[in-house]
């Protein structure tokens, strides 16, 4: 019995579905056709409904006479009788009757032939219906046309142009200028896109130089030795280490700028301890000293990625930074956050290049050679962006830098899903601000 009715129920799916693959064939694939198919069927409706109305009013009886047949009078005279709108009566004798009837017949053929008029009038309007409904569907499809026409012949090589739409501020200024601000947005990202592949093909291709001299002195040096091998070999480990280190940052960007794949609980105390211990060797080979005043600030995210974004912070207010001088990392929570903030003495900043300092392979006045690669702060934007944080950070006027991360608190977290699309997560912008300037991410 339940096989039966599985076998029916999935026998009327595949008739529903039947009928939509029909239904699909037979509809016209041209929004042309098939907005002249609904402005004329509008009409004929509408027609159709206008003339019944009218064939309805005329057929109706609008006389003032009734007619009754009557008894026989005691003069001996009966027949049919008229009463008239003041109330007196007739006798109606045969040949008002023979009247009556002609009447009658005369308004069923003027009926009949309104009817076949109406219906040939109908028609032809029909015709002229379909014959302006497709100028009109033409007059409105034709602004689409061209915004198709324009995005087709738009590629890598053109993203420059914009459909620039001109007109009332309507539905179709709204959806090219939408468009424009699509191909604005492509537009930056290809040129990002761009300068990125260029410095990181610059930044491996100076060590790989490097390595291919080394490589060839010692082929081409004859008298070497033991130690200028052992020197040679102790330079490439470390341009290895180097290249190892830049590809492992532009694996961490590239995989941050993807999303997360799962987020858990983790506390920003805690991953900012094990980035101070993991900095602290560091700090005091350069005479620096650290301070930490962590506070719980409970959030979401991926605990590797919010580690590895303390630790570029650390690392990058360790790495410039003057002698004595100092770093201190600040953890709390504050509103609806919870945040971390690295601050660290240094030389002075332009606070109009406090933002570029968040682009990938921007430094200040650093060469390749010292190590870094201007990563730091542009995976510290991607990481941040993947968890719904803010970044802001601002130039000391005593010289060195101050970044400040927050996050949404833990407490907070199920008060945002609320606010996400279909339980989809909602990118929010990374601002970095300097000195009262802004810079996106």
């Amino acid at each position: 019995m339940l096989r039966k009715e599985g076998a029916t129920a999935e026998d009327s799916r595949g008739a529903v579905t039947r009928r939509g693959r029909i239904a699909a064939r037979l509809m016209p694939r041209r929004v042309r056709v098939r907005l002249t198919l609904l402005y004329g069927g509008l009409f004929v409706v509408s027609g159709a409904v206008l003339l019944t109305i009218t064939y309805v009013l005329v057929n109706r009886s609008n006389g003032m006479l009734v007619f009754s047949r009557g008894r026989q009078d005691p003069s001996g005279d009966a027949g049919y009788r008229f009463y008239t709108g003041d109330g007196t009566s007739a006798l109606l004798d045969r040949f008002a009757e023979a009247q009556r009837r002609q009447a009658q017949r005369q308004h069923t053929l003027e009926m009949h032939r309104l009817l076949i008029e109406s219906g040939i009038a109908l028609a032809i309007m029909s015709v002229i219906a379909i014959g302006l409904g497709w100028f009109v569907a033409g007059r409105v499809l034709r602004p689409l046309r061209t915004m198709t026409s324009t995005i087709q012949r738009i590629s890598a090589h053109n993203v420059h142009e914009r459909l620039a739409a001109e007109g009332p501020a309507d539905e179709l200024k709204d959806l090219a200028d939408t468009v424009d601000g699509l191909l604005g947005r492509l537009e930056g990202a290809l040129d990002s896109h761009k300068r990125f592949v260029a410095n990181a093909a610059h930044e491996l291709r100076t060590p790989l130089t490097v390595e291919h001299a080394l490589l060839e002195e010692s082929l081409i040096d004859r008298d070497a030795t033991v130690e200028s091998f052992r020197a040679n070999f102790e330079r490439l480990l470390v341009l290895s280490e180097q290249q190892a280190r830049l590809l492992e940052s532009l694996l961490t960007l590239s995989s941050s700028e993807r999303g997360l794949g799962h987020r858990e609980p983790l506390d920003l105390a805690e991953l900012a301890g094990k980035a101070v211990l993991g900095c602290r060797e560091q700090a005091e080979r350069r005479g620096l000293r650290m301070e930490a005043a962590t506070a719980s600030a409970g959030t979401c995210g991926d605990s590797a990625l919010v580690e590895r974004l303390v630790a570029n912070l650390l690392d990058n207010a360790v790495g410039y930074n003057v002698p004595d001088g100092w770093v201190e990392v600040v953890t709390r929570a504050e509103g609806e956050h919870a945040v971390v903030r690295v601050t660290n003495s240094g030389e002075r900043i332009p606070p109009e290049r406090v933002g570029r300092l968040f682009e990938p392979f921007q430094r200040l006045d650093r060469t390749a050679g010292d190590g870094h690669h201007g990563l730091g702060l542009s995976i510290v934007r991607s990481i941040a962006a993947s968890h719904d944080a803010t970044v802001d950070a601002h130039a000391r006027p005593e010289g060195g830098l101050v970044v400040e991360v927050a996050f949404p608190l833990r407490a907070a977290e199920g008060t945002q899903d609320r606010h996400r699309n279909g339980g989809h997560r909602l990118p929010r912008t990374v601002s970095v601000t300097a000195a009262g300037d802004s810079a996106s991410g």
